[in-house]
């Protein structure tokens, strides 16, 4: 089955990342999120690294990856920290990390510190891939756009290039706005084919996702991934 945007339902489900990173849920709900994420097969679950062990417990054997969070929201936290908490994360279950850069330094245009913060993230990573045998993590910058000019996207992507990551990532959802073609447009000129981009952030419909892949993401991040399945099958139908 394939929508008159030309992406399959398995496709679609596999590149969604189903999210839920709210404070006020408790246990019982990120349990039955990943019962939701399981039923639908999706590509990821991304949860606070406080409940990492509790996903990959329950999704082990699964097609779901576990993912998670650093220095979230805000990505104030110190490199080292934020090496710390990704590799605490790995050990925990993890295999894929959005790291939320040093937004302040991107807005004061600092951006040798920016490079710097994730180029530690990433080295701690690539050392404990090396040692642990696992296959190889997906590490993703957030960016938090909204925050940003076009000129400093652009840049922005160009550091995170340089540090080793696989993804630039549009927004954390808690800023100002979300995701947005026209961001999503830049992070692609900027990166062309050699990184992933993912759009993140007020995504909520099959509509919503659509323009994030005309607009050259090839990653969603959402709440809503079984309402946006959901539409998509009435659509295709």
């Amino acid at each position: 089955m394939k929508n008159i945007f030309g992406i399959s339902f398995d496709e679609l489900k596999n590149i969604i990342d189903y999210t839920l990173l709210k404070p006020q849920e408790t246990r019982a709900k990120y349990v039955a999120f990943i019962d939701e994420a399981m039923k639908w097969s999706f590509g990821a679950v991304f949860v606070p690294s406080c409940h990492v062990a509790l996903a990959a417990n329950y999704l082990a054997g699964s097609t779901v990856k576990v993912g998670t969070v650093v220095s979230f929201p805000y990505g104030f936290a110190s490199p080292e920290a934020k090496a710390d908490e990704s590799v605490v994360a790995l050990e925990d279950g993890a295999t894929e990390i959005d790291v939320v850069m040093n937004i302040s330094e991107a807005l004061s245009e600092n951006w040798d510190a920016v490079g710097e913060d994730l180029s530690t993230v990433s080295f701690a990573v690539r050392e404990w891939e090396k040692y642990s045998g696992a296959d190889p993590v997906v590490l993703k910058a957030i960016l938090e756009t909204p925050y940003l000019s076009d000129e400093q996207i652009t840049e922005a992507c160009r550091r995170v290039e340089g540090s080793g990551f696989n993804y630039v990532k549009t927004a954390t959802g808690v800023g100002p706005g979300g995701a947005k073609s026209e961001n999503v447009s830049i992070m692609r000129a900027a990166v062309g084919d050699r990184l992933g981009v993912k759009a993140s952030g007020g995504i909520r419909t099959w509509k919503d996702v659509c323009g994030m892949l005309s607009a050259g993401a090839d990653r969603v991040g959402t709440s809503a991934g079984p309402q946006i399945m959901e539409e998509y099958l009435v659509e295709s139908m």
